[in-house]
Parts: structure tokens; C-alpha cells; sequence
């Protein structure tokens, strides 16, 4: 993987690695012999085998050519094979662990009782049909109002009515298809009054027919006769509302009893055929078609098995349906983001759609300057830098100048990779899923991981604490925990939760160990460092904004990471400045530099106990567009106040560790352990007791609430514990997973893009590319959003040259530029909120 690539993105001849390179290979080749050493060459020659045939650039031409064929398969099945979501709700899905049913293609939000009553707000809902249809009934007012029950009334219509949001739900007893239930459709259909005819109907009958006639071939006839008598006043419902019939579920036949026997699913086929022939047979516009509710019978299938006297079926079943139906009627209505099925995309609004034009005209100028023969470019393009840690290594040869060409090549790719982005998220191309969380579906994952990531494990160049190459590991595999957290809803299981809580700390602190060692010991304070840092971190979050329409602090990772960068150079570049270089000529700029992080610390400490100045701060114009989501600032103090002592844990560790450094304290040459052995093995000791207590006190945690309130105090300690294990053995020291680091290069894109292009519905479901195929579509879709990450952080790079200059002048205008561009983008999105809300 990372050793494979050249920085132009290449391949690499496999015999440049023929010397063994693997700390396991040299040992075993000078050591054993036989069978070790067969095993050690096959292992060996295994890796390089991979390695020469697969390589990022080679990758990124696959990913390529899936996007385009699954565009085109996706495309052409939505058009050809009806793409109409509702179908998708209505007809199939499958049972996701024993009660969570996952529609085929979309997703079905769970509704709560507030949502229910605002969807439905003075709307009539009429039940029609036999005791099945009765217990659909109540567990559809159970959403509205979960303190119904079943009252046990039979054989009678029952009401139902919430007065404080107008909804009336109404049960109307019609056991079989005949002339009364046609005569109340009729009714209906008749009435001037619109408030007496029902919004939705929901209908359904034939277990009695079969029961009286004994499943008679006439009775289906009659039947089918009847059906046909009802379908026009069904048709004339559906033109002003909604109309669903409701498939006969399937009965358990070994336990009904036996005045029903006669009902065999042999039977409730037959009549279920001849409702879907006989209903909409006037193919009338499909608006005003009645729709056929058959997932529930789907979801019957599995579980009729468990109904407790053969006919009826069990809660979690009918539930399944109801919440079916909910979805059916509210999501087009209510327009949640976890709740795809049913729910058209809002068109493109004027931002996205300047966005694209933008996107466009790049491309139109790229190809007039490759028609015209500027063909320049650079021979390389080198790997970016560090910038969420700070850590920043000058290439060993300075980059050539880019061509003219070059940026709009640069926003070319970019614009195509965002149409992806647009065609996954906000478009009805591609399906989406729910998530659901078991512990192999998080586990066995994470064990995958691992293992490859101790196959590609090397030697490291160097053996100082906390490396480059050993930060990049830790970024890597961090971002791959993440990663698998996120796709299978792990924050559902608290323990897990709260160890990747401890995650994104690590990834703040390694932010304030990385930018203080950088000023520390380098003492950059100029415009140009701080606009190169700002732009790599928020790029791509802010193209994002624009072309998917979200705000800045949906992102909440980079908005945070780019806070703390301010404060930490806030706070280093006050006067006094004081640097390594000062404090070596005197001692006492230490206490300074201590005094600072301890102002730092007051700081954090005010604005974490004064919530109402805080909010105050961050809700005024412009500033809250920075912050804010759905209009609150909540969720922005929430992430701030989570992991707010990590930032000045990594500043005061890197102090320290930095001072140790210089006095030589420490032993940090090949092999040798951090400490003396005495010392080495207790801090080891201490460490390990750390993370196990850690361990169990997040295993016994009550619920998130409790244990967010202690993360921030004890984070820092598991973080430190880490450092120590990882660090302190000279050995552990030696070796670095280049597998990992290679993933902790782009782990900020990988974070960002997760979003709409891994995850979807804003990361509250999965993409699907492969229907049908959970496992090969994870495959498939992980394989073409690390090549889009990792060719977004390339792009980056490549603009990150052309719009920061190095020359001060230029770079004050283009920054005017860039200020005068966003005030106006602000504005506009003020402009838009405001006709909104007038709308409203």
C-alpha cells in the first residue's frame, strides 16, 4: 500500500524492494532456518506481489470506471425498473436483527409521537377492514399517542382523536368486499364536506370471505366481482388523498384453530392476486392509484411463526406495517433526513447552482489551455502536509511551478469528484440504508483491520517519541476505528462510544502537540504559514457547504480544529513570543511559557462554566454562520465543551517532552527504552491499569449524559497511557504500520468525505451501490471513497500553491478578495433565510 507509490501516484517496479525490508524478515533470515525461512519468503514475496500490481493510481482508474458504470446500471434500472421509492417502502424490505425492518433501496425513519402529530394535523385516517386491519389500527395510534391499547371491542368501528393536533384515526369494522363497504366508499366519494372525507385510507379484507364459504372457488369470484365494484370510488378517494390496500399476511396453519382452517395461504394468495389484478385496472395517472401495502405481509413471513393463535399477527410485526404506513404518508411531509423512502430531493438552489458553474467554467478554460498547447506541468506532486497535527517536512527537492494549466486541471477533477458527491447525497440515483449495530458488524471489522495493518508493519527512520511516521500511524488506525463506528451505528453501545470519544481527543491533542512544537522550535508566526494551515483544513469542508448545502458546523471537526489552531497561535504569538532559541539562554522563559498555558487554561475554564456568554459569543452575525446548526448553537458548544482540556494537553506535553529533550533526559537511539529499565517498567505498569480501568468504568457506564461529563477530565490520562506503552519499549519505537500511516496522510478527508460518499442522508444511513449485497458493497463503495479522499487531498495540495502566495502583497489582496467573496456569500444566505421565512 503506502510503499507501493511514487508521489506523481504510479507504481513502482517490485524489485526495488528485493532487499527485506520487514523487521521480521531481516531477524528470521540471519536467525533461523528451514521451515522459518520458507515461511519468511513466502511472506515476503507475497507483499511484493501485492504491491506491484496494485497501486493508488491504478486504483483510482477502477474506482473511476465503477463510478461510471454504477451511474450508468443505477440510472438505467430508476428509469427502466421504476425507481419510485414508495414502492420500494411498500412492497420489500428485510428484518435487520428481530425488530428493525430495512425497506429495499431507502430508508424508513422512525417516527416519535410529536412528528407523528404535526404530519398528521387535522387530517382524518380511516382503518376499513377485519381484526387484522383493527390491530394495524392501534399500532398506528400508538405512534401518535403510545399510551393506547387494545380495549378488546370487536366486530364495531372504534374512534380514535388527538385533540391538541386535530387528528382523528377512525377503525370501521367491514369484515368482507360487499355492497356496505361500497356504499361507504360511495359515501365518501359523494360528500361536498371535505373535512368528513378521510386524507388516508387504509383498506383491507378476505380472511372472512375464505372463513364463510369455506375457501370456495365462487367465493373468489364473488370476490374478485366485488374488488372490481369498489376499485372506481377507491380510484376517486386516491385523486384528492391517499389509498392503501392492505396484501393478506400469511397465517401459521398448523395452529389455527379449527373454524379456521379453511384459511390456508394457498388461499390468501389467490385473493391477494386478484386484488393486485383487479384494483387500478382502469390505469389511470399513477396519482391516483391505490398502492399496495406487501411489506408487512414480507415481514409476516418470518415472524407469523411466533402469533399466538395462528391468524394474528405478533407486536413487533404490525408495528413493522404501521410504521410503514407513517412513513408512507409523513415523510413527503415532514422531509426527515434518515427517512429517504417516499421523499423527493429539493431542487439546487442558487448557491449550488453558481457552485456548478463555477465547477463548469474551470473545466472550459482547462480545455481551451490544453487546446492551445499548454501542456506544462509538474513532474511531481508531493505528498501534503501535516497540517492537522502541525508537523511539516520540506520535500527533499522543492516542487517545480505549476503550469497555467494546472489549478483548473486542479478544479476540473475536483468539480467531477463533487458531481459524485451531489449524484450519492442529493440526487435519486443511488439507494441508501439504515444502519444497525451488532458487535460483529463493529468487531470483526476492527479485527480485519488490524491484522492488515500489522502485515504492512516496517522499520521506522526514526526512533524519537511521537515520530512522523508513528503519528501518522496513530492518525491512521484512529481513522479507520472511526470509520467503522460510524457505518455500523456503534455509538448505540456506550463502551464503544466512549473509547472513540477518547479518539477525537487524540486527534485535538496530536493537533496542539504538532502546532506548539512547530512554533516553538521554528518560531513561524507569518501570514503565509497560518493561510496555508486555514486552507488545507477547510477546502474541501467549505466546497462542500456549497455544492451539498449544509452549513459549516455540520463538519464539526474541522470548525473545531481550525478554532483551537487559532487560539493556539493566539496564544504564541502574544507577546512575549517565546521560543525554544529564548529559553535556552534563560530559564525563566519557561515559567513564561507556562504562565501562558495557564492563562490558556482559565480561559477554556470561564467559557466552559459560563454557557450563556458562550452562546451569547458565537450566536452574533456573522460569526454565528460559523457555528450555528438548524439555528442553535447548541450542538457547537456540545463538541467544544466535550474535549475541551485535549487542545492544551498536547501544547503542555509537547512542552515538556521538548524541554526532556533538550537536557537529554531522555534515550531515545534504537532500541533503547524511553526511561532507565526500573522507571520504563513501572510507567508501563501504570499504563496498562489505566486503560483497563478506563475500560471497565466505561463498560458500567449508566448513559452518555454521565459519561460525557467525566471525558474531558480523563481523557488526557488514556491518551498519555498510549504515548507511554507506545513509546517507552525501544523496540515498539523501531516499527511503524505502513499500512496505517499511509491511511493517517488523508485522514482529514477521509473524516470529511465519509459523510455523503460512504455513509448517506448526511451520515445517518449507508450508500448503497451494490442492492443486495451488503458485504460487496462495503467492499466496493470503502474502495472508491479512500481513492476519492486520498485524490482530494492531492487536489488540495495543488490549489493550497496557486491561491496562498508566498509573496506578502499578493497574499493581503487575494485575502481581500476572499473576504469580500464570503461576506457576500453570508449575506446572500441571510437574503435566503429571510425569504423563507416570510414563506413560511
Amino acid at each position: 500500500m503506502p510503499h507501493t507509490t511514487v508521489p506523481d501516484g504510479g507504481c513502482v517496479d517490485a524489485r526495488v524492494y528485493s532487499a527485506p525490508d520487514h523487521p521480521v524478515e531481516s531477524y528470521l533470515s540471519t536467525c533461523c532456518h528451514g521451515g522459518a525461512k520458507m515461511a519468511v519468503l513466502a511472506y515476503s514475496l507475497g507483499k511484493r506481489e501485492i504491491n506491484q500490481y496494485f497501486c493508488i493510481k491504478n486504483a483510482k482508474l477502477l474506482s473511476l470506471a465503477a463510478v461510471i458504470l454504477l451511474t450508468v446500471f443505477h440510472t438505467a434500472s430508476r428509469y427502466y425498473g421504476g425507481g419510485d421509492t414508495c414502492e420500494w417502502l411498500l412492497s420489500s424490505g428485510r428484518f435487520l436483527g428481530e425488530n428493525v425492518w430495512q425497506p429495499y433501496g431507502c430508508m424508513m425513519h422512525k417516527y416519535k409521537s410529536i412528528e407523528a402529530k404535526t404530519c398528521l394535523a387535522e387530517k382524518r385516517v380511516a382503518f376499513i377492514g377485519d381484526s387484522r386491519i383493527r390491530q394495524l389500527f392501534y399500532s398506528y395510534i400508538q405512534i401518535i399517542d403510545p399510551t393506547q391499547r387494545e380495549n378488546g371491542r370487536k366486530h364495531e368501528n372504534i374512534p380514535f382523536e388527538d385533540r391538541s393536533s386535530s387528528v382523528n384515526v377512525d377503525f370501521l369494522w367491514y369484515a368482507e368486499v360487499n355492497n356496505s363497504l361500497k356504499e361507504r366508499l360511495m359515501s365518501w366519494t359523494e360528500v361536498k364536506d371535505p373535512s368528513v372525507k378521510p386524507d388516508v385510507v387504509i383498506i383491507g379484507a378476505a380472511t372472512w370471505s375464505i372463513k364463510l364459504r369455506s375457501g370456495s372457488s365462487e367465493a373468489l369470484q364473488q370476490y374478485r366481482a366485488n374488488l372490481t365494484a369498489i376499485s372506481l370510488p377507491l380510484e376517486q378517494l386516491a385523486e384528492d388523498g391517499e389509498v392503501y390496500w392492505v396484501l393478506q399476511d400469511p397465517v401459521h396453519e398448523e395452529i389455527l384453530s379449527v373454524n379456521r382452517k379453511m384459511i390456508t395461504n394457498e388461499q390468501l394468495e389467490l385473493y391477494n392476486e386478484a386484488a393486485l389484478g383487479t384494483l387500478n385496472s382502469n390505469k389511470k395517472n399513477a396519482k391516483t392509484r391505490v398502492r399496495f401495502l406487501g411489506a408487512s405481509r414480507q415481514a409476516a413471513m418470518e415472524t407469523i411463526a411466533q402469533s399466538a393463535d395462528g391468524l394474528h399477527l405478533p407486536e413487533n410485526t404490525r408495528n413493522v406495517g404501521a410504521m410503514i404506513l407513517m412513513n408512507a404518508v409523513c415523510n413527503k411531509v415532514l422531509r426527515p433526513i434518515d427517512g429517504s423512502c417516499c421523499q423527493s430531493l429539493p431542487a439546487p438552489n442558487l448557491l449550488q447552482k453558481l457552485t456548478g458553474c463555477v465547477f463548469l467554467g474551470s473545466a472550459l478554460v482547462f480545455l481551451v489551455l490544453h487546446a492551445l498547447g499548454h501542456n506544462r506541468y509538474w513532474k511531481s506532486r508531493p505528498t501534503p502536509p501535516d497540517v492537522e497535527s502541525g508537523e511539516e517536512k520540506k520535500p527533499a527537492t522543492a516542487a517545480p511551478p505549476l503550469s497555467h494549466k494546472a489549478p483548473f486541471q486542479a478544479m476540473c477533477k475536483m468539480g467531477l469528484i463533487m458531481a459524485y458527491f451531489y449524484l450519492c447525497d442529493r440526487a435519486d440515483i443511488f439507494m441508501k440504508e439504515q444502519k444497525f449495530y451488532t458487535h460483529t458488524t463493529f468487531f470483526i471489522p476492527l479485527i480485519y483491520m488490524f491484522v492488515l495493518g500489522i502485515f504492512y508493519s516496517e522499520n521506522s527512520k526514526e526512533t524519537k517519541l511521537l515520530n512522523r511516521e508513528q503519528t501518522d500511524e496513530w492518525k491512521g488506525w484512529m481513522q479507520l476505528v472511526i470509520l467503522i463506528y460510524h457505518i455500523s451505528g456503534a455509538s448505540a453501545f456506550i463502551p464503544v462510544y466512549m473509547h472513540v470519544r477518547v479518539l477525537v481527543a487524540a486527534y485535538l491533542f496530536q493537533t496542539g502537540y504538532g502546532h506548539f512544537s512547530f512554533f516553538w522550535l521554528k518560531g513561524d508566526f507569518g501570514l503565509y504559514r497560518v493561510c496555508q494551515v486555514l486552507f488545507r483544513l477547510n477546502f474541501l469542508v467549505i466546497v462542500l457547504c456549497l455544492v451539498m448545502d449544509r452549513p459549516y458546523q455540520f463538519y464539526y471537526f474541522v470548525p473545531l480544529v481550525t478554532f483551537w489552531f487559532v487560539i493556539i497561535y493566539a496564544t504564541m504569538a502574544m507577546w512575549p513570543q517565546i521560543l525554544q532559541k529564548k529559553a535556552n539562554g534563560s530559564g525563566m522563559w519557561h515559567i513564561g511559557i507556562l504562565v501562558k498555558l495557564l492563562g490558556l487554561l482559565l480561559f477554556i475554564c470561564f467559557f466552559a462554566y459560563s454557557q450563556g456568554l458562550f452562546e451569547n459569543i458565537f450566536s452574533v452575525w456573522p460569526v454565528s454562520k460559523l457555528f450555528e446548526l438548524n439555528g442553535s448553537i447548541h450542538e457547537w458548544w456540545f463538541r467544544w465543551k466535550l474535549d475541551r482540556f485535549a487542545i492544551i494537553h498536547g501544547m503542555l506535553f509537547a512542552f515538556v517532552y521538548l524541554v526532556l529533550q533538550k537536557f537529554q533526559v531522555l534515550s531515545e537511539g534504537k532500541g533503547e527504552p524511553l526511561f532507565s529499565t526500573r522507571i520504563s517498567n513501572i510507567l508501563l505498569l501504570i499504563s496498562v491499569v489505566s486503560f483497563m480501568t478506563y475500560s471497565i468504568w466505561a463498560s458500567s457506564c449508566k448513559n452518555k449524559t454521565e459519561c460525557n461529563e467525566m471525558h474531558p477530565y480523563i481523557s488526557g490520562l488514556q491518551i498519555l497511557a498510549f504515548i507511554l506503552i507506545r513509546n517507552i519499549p525501544g523496540y515498539a519505537r523501531s516499527l511503524y504500520s505502513s499500512f496505517f500511516a499511509w491511511f493517517g496522510k488523508i485522514s482529514l478527508e477521509l473524516f470529511i468525505c465519509q459523510y455523503h460518499i460512504w455513509l448517506a442522508a448526511d451520515t445517518k444511513g449507508i450508500l448503497v451501490l451494490i442492492p443486495g449485497n451488503p458485504s460487496l458493497n462495503i467492499i466496493l463503495s470503502t474502495f472508491i471513497f479512500v481513492c476519492v479522499a486520498h485524490e482530494i487531498s492531492l487536489i488540495t495540495n495543488d490549489l493550497a500553491q496557486v491561491a496562498i502566495p508566498k509573496d506578502g502583497g499578493t497574499l493581503l489582496k487575494r485575502l481581500l478578495v476572499a473576504g469580500v467573496f464570503t461576506l457576500g456569500l453570508l449575506l446572500m444566505s441571510k437574503s435566503a433565510e429571510g425569504n423563507q421565512g416570510e414563506g413560511h
